[in-house]
């Protein structure tokens, strides 16, 4: 069910109840119209923090990179307040022209993740990152179980692979040293992040 807020007083009402609450976390602004995102719940932000812990054994910080489980990211220098998106993931490497303006990054991260949680809409932000410079962007289902690898072919953020439990051949990151992967578990299936030099596993 979509909602649209026309009394200016109320509007100002739930912004300011869900600063104060934190659930404003992972709120977006859209063009303009400002998107209520549903709160993550704890296993949508254990996985996005332990994605970046798994990413983080290879990025040397400041030398290779910077990562972040979750920033703004917008495509405006100016008033970036009007149109931005939060990855849970986002991995600027050495050399990426976009620039940090301390409060969100002018530009995209080479390397984003996305976890779908219900009714949020992670695919609707494609265009959105390949307009900013997203190179590559990981999307991770949970209902059903999938994993989805787009990458930047010049022309817009493509499908490069898919993952699920019937099919589980891994996704190869072609900017980082890694591998997705999913394996069935207990109480729920398990995401894999193959370090591809050693083989050695995160099973999140």
């Amino acid at each position: 069910m979509t909602m649209m807020v026309l009394d200016p007083a109320e509007e100002r009402r739930l912004k300011r109840e869900r600063k104060r609450t934190g659930a404003d976390r992972y709120d977006e602004v859209w063009d303009g119209f400002y998107m209520m995102a549903p709160l993550a719940n704890n296993e949508h932000q254990w996985l996005a923090l332990e994605i970046s812990l798994a990413i983080r054994q290879t990025i040397q910080v400041p030398d290779d990179g910077v990562l972040f489980a979750g920033c703004n990211v917008s495509d405006r220098e100016e008033k970036w307040e009007k149109n931005y998106r939060c990855p849970d993931v986002s991995v600027f490497l050495k050399g990426n022209p976009a620039q940090d303006r301390d409060t969100h990054w002018f530009g995209g991260p080479d390397f984003a993740v996305e976890i779908v949680s219900p009714n949020d809409r992670s695919r609707d932000k494609l265009d959105f990152y390949f307009k900013v410079g997203v190179r590559e962007l990981l999307i991770a289902d949970r209902k059903p179980w999938k994993l989805e690898l787009y990458r930047n072919d010049g022309e817009a953020l493509a499908l490069a692979g898919t993952c699920s439990l019937t099919k589980p051949k891994p996704l190869d990151s072609a900017l980082l040293p890694f591998r997705f992967s999913l394996a069935a578990g207990q109480p729920r299936p398990k995401l894999l992040v193959i370090r591809r030099t050693d083989g050695h596993t995160s099973r999140l």
